[in-house]
């Protein structure tokens, strides 16, 4: 049966039939999982032909919108924007008039002080000693400029990771920039907007950013792509018996504003020992610390957040379809990626494989942005194609390893752009276990 056939069946199924299917509503919460996830495509389908369905049979997914593709979440999202916006709250259009050289001061100076419900109501921007008339472009043009420029290690705002410029993460540094905090609530005010607006820009963060911005806790894997050895001493520690091995206390060395200071991770915490009964504790505590206390300036950056979240404080998104609202859904050129890919344990000709392309080739374009993210920590694909792909140490092509155990998810690696791939059985198990794996999972290295 093809896939058409199949849709039109389930439509009339779910729209017509006195089944209990009929409406969402009626099922109880392990029916309902069960329901949603076997036809999760097809309902998505359908609700992408018909979104008025999300106010009838559908509408308890308002309520869990991680069963939505990103562009029906979008859409709602963009929709409760709209109703927010109101005559109190509009002002007419934004004026903004900036030297293309000097955009990053200028727009600073021009922003940082008004108010978020301004920044609701459009831009006109002017670039200073050129003639064009925004009607659009200009202001297309001006987030662009601005983006590069926020970039620029002169300011010492963002660092890159150990990625080579792919990906970035606010720097701890950054306060040798006299008015550090304030570009980071302006630069936030800007992304908010642009997501207000649609507009995608060229901007990749580390994953632990972003879930500073959803408010959603970090992990230990996270660190991976920040700081591998670090990340693989934390890993080493959660996977073996430290008793009577390491010398550890809940405190660490912290440096705020340029001095080093040791900080407690728990109230006396530099006299309570790290043993194997609390060391999960631990870990938990300092990753906390390293990617989430140790930069004040990302408080004033989510400051901001109000511009791409409801006002009950409710986010529809997750990190890694953030960061497809703010970059866009890259061009995933298969060819040039299969071109480009390296396999230890598989050979291009192993059955595993062959199941493996036959998934991605019949992913949509966002499964497969999900995919990239999962395998890579970010969806930017170099403008040369993957063979110009970056990892820890440099060029790094994307990497297949064959695992034996059948039982896991797929894991990836992201600071070596490696998928650990298990043999399963059948092409339908695996296709299942890679759709959780990029969906569900909320650490790169998932165990």
């Amino acid at each position: 049966m093809d896939q058409k056939t199949t849709k039109e069946l389930f439509e009339s199924l779910v729209l017509t039939s006195s089944h209990s299917y009929t409406n969402l509503d009626n099922l109880s919460p392990d029916i309902f999982t069960s329901f949603v996830n076997t036809h999760r495509k097809l309902i998505n389908d359908l609700i992408h032909d018909n979104p008025s369905l999300l106010n009838t049979s559908f509408s308890r997914l308002k309520i869990h919108l991680n069963y939505l593709i990103l562009i029906i979440k979008g859409n709602i999202f963009f929709e409760k924007y709209k109703n927010q916006i109101n005559n109190r709250y509009y002002h007419g259009r934004v004026s903004l008039s900036v030297r293309r050289q000097h955009v990053l001061e200028d727009t600073f100076h021009q922003l940082r002080h008004r108010k978020l419900e301004e920044l609701k109501s459009p831009f006109r921007v002017q670039f200073t000693g050129e003639e064009a008339v925004d009607i659009g472009g200009v202001t297309r043009d001006w987030y662009s400029t601005l983006t590069k420029a926020m970039f620029n290690p002169g300011y010492a705002l963002f660092t890159p990771t150990n990625k080579k410029d792919s990906t970035y993460q606010p720097n701890r540094f950054s306060y040798i920039n006299p008015d550090h905090l304030d570009y980071f609530n302006v630069i936030g005010k800007v992304i908010g907007k642009a997501i207000r607006d649609g507009v995608y820009l060229d901007a990749y963060f580390t994953r632990s950013f972003y879930k500073h911005m959803l408010k959603i806790p970090v992990t230990y894997h996270d660190m991976e792509a920040i700081d591998n050895e670090y990340y693989k001493n934390l890993k080493w520690m959660l996977e073996n018996d430290i008793t009577d091995v390491l010398d550890l206390t809940f405190s660490a060395d912290f440096d705020e504003l340029g001095q080093s200071t040791i900080v407690d991770l728990i109230p006396n915490g530099r006299n309570i020992q790290v043993n194997e009964e609390n060391k999960r504790e631990y870990v938990k505590l300092i990753c906390e610390l390293k990617m989430t206390k140790s930069n004040p300036n990302s408080n004033r950056f989510f400051s901001s957040r109000v511009l791409f979240h409801n006002p009950r404080n409710d986010f529809y998104f997750d990190e890694n379809e953030l960061e497809l609202l703010i970059s866009g859904l890259p061009t995933i050129d298969i060819k040039d990626l299969k071109e480009n890919i390296v396999y230890q344990g598989y050979t291009a000709s192993s059955q595993e494989i062959k199941w493996f392309w036959e998934i991605v080739e019949s992913f949509d374009q966002e499964e497969r942005a999900k995919l990239l993210l999962f395998i890579t920590g970010t969806s930017k694909v170099p403008l040369d194609g993957f063979s110009a792909l970056q990892g820890m140490h440099g060029l790094q092509k994307l990497q297949i390893h064959r695992t034996r155990d059948t039982e896991r998810l797929p894991t990836a690696h992201t600071c070596f752009n490696q998928l650990d791939l298990p043999e399963y059985q059948n092409s339908q198990l695996m296709r299942e276990r890679l759709l959780y794996a990029i969906n569900e999972t909320k650490g790169f290295g998932f165990v």
